[in-house]
């Protein structure tokens, strides 16, 4: 019963889009109000919206929808719509908040997980909607979206979530792959999976030793600090050979392995003021200490990682709060 009455909406629907073409040929108006309309909830405002709107977006003319392509009248078409009395312009500001709102982010702005997100997203030039969670609570959105972790991030494309913040990074990297931006992984299969083995060995090694030299689980926090330095020890030396005396991990450019490590990086800085340690110390760790500070001044990730005093205002403010929001966030 639901097919049929999909295929006659549907099939209604082209007869539409064909009398408008015919109209827009004979310089008339819009066709009148059909009783299918109410039938099938339909709205031509709506579709001549739909038909027209990647037409006025940023002044520019992409390739139109395929039943508005091959001969001169549906080029008329298009001209009847973008200068209709009946179709009211968007602003750019008005297709901005569309285009963002098309590609959401369910987080909190502390956890590094989240970050990773927020990185990758802005590296691929992609405008998004940052849904802020309240510490200490789970809002039925991330309820809803991630139904079998409930944590954060969890990244809404087009309604669709995903969740597993190295999960997102990597498909933000191939959803958007025809974007001017870089690649983020590596071409490469060997090093792409080397990248993927570090930034699994990165979740696995930092998370829990931050939360110990925070205060937010218990623990040998000298332990903890001393586990975090060997780590760190480990990724010197793995930047030096994955560099190749570059910039960054990826090379040239931000790469996976970048964007999973500097994820932390603000949350290593806190910690070293929390505890009165030090972990990303130039006299221990040249090479990555040059790092985090070439990555944290970059355009794509200045805004998402704040200054340290700003994590530990956050630690010492919601410290009995931080670990289920963030602790369990991948």
């Amino acid at each position: 019963m639901t097919e049929g009455i999909t295929s006659k909406k549907l099939e209604f629907q082209r007869q539409r889009t064909h009398q408008v073409r015919r109209n827009a040929e004979k310089g008339s108006s819009w066709p009148e109000h059909d009783a299918r309309d109410d039938v099938y909830k339909t709205s031509w405002r709506e579709m001549k919206y739909e038909s027209t709107r990647s037409f006025i977006y940023q002044q520019q003319q992409p390739p139109p929808p395929p039943y508005l392509l091959s001969d001169q009248s549906q080029i008329k078409t298009i001209q009847y719509f973008q200068h209709s009395s009946h179709f009211s312009h968007s602003t750019p500001t008005t297709m901005s908040a569309e285009a963002s709102s098309a590609v959401r982010v369910i987080g909190l702005w502390p956890s590094p997980f989240v970050i990773r997100v927020l990185i990758a997203l802005k590296l691929k030039g992609v405008e998004y909607e940052f849904v802020e969670e309240q510490v200490g609570k789970k809002s039925e959105l991330l309820l809803r979206s991630n139904p079998v972790h409930k944590k954060i991030p969890v990244l809404l494309h087009h309604g669709k979530p995903i969740s597993e913040s190295l999960v997102i990074v990597q498909y933000v990297d191939e959803a958007w792959s025809s974007s001017a931006a870089p690649a983020i992984l590596p071409a490469d299969p060997y090093t792409r999976a080397v990248h993927r083995f570090w930034a699994q060995y990165i979740d696995d090694k930092f998370p829990p030793a931050i939360r110990t030299l925070k205060g937010s689980d218990d623990g040998d926090k000298e332990q903890a600090a001393g586990q975090l330095s060997a780590a760190l020890q480990l990724l010197e030396a793995a930047f030096v050979e994955l560099s190749q005396g570059k910039s960054y991990f990826g090379g040239d450019g931000v790469g996976y392995l970048d964007i999973a490590l500097v994820s932390h990086v603000g949350w290593v800085r806190a910690v070293e003021k929390i505890a009165g340690v030090a972990l990303l110390d130039e006299a221990k760790v040249p090479n990555l200490a040059a790092w985090a500070g070439r990555l944290c001044a970059h355009a794509a990730v200045a805004d998402a990682i704040p200054d340290a005093d700003k994590f530990v205002e956050f630690s010492v403010k919601y410290g009995s709060f931080s670990k289920p929001i963030n602790s369990g966030a991948k």
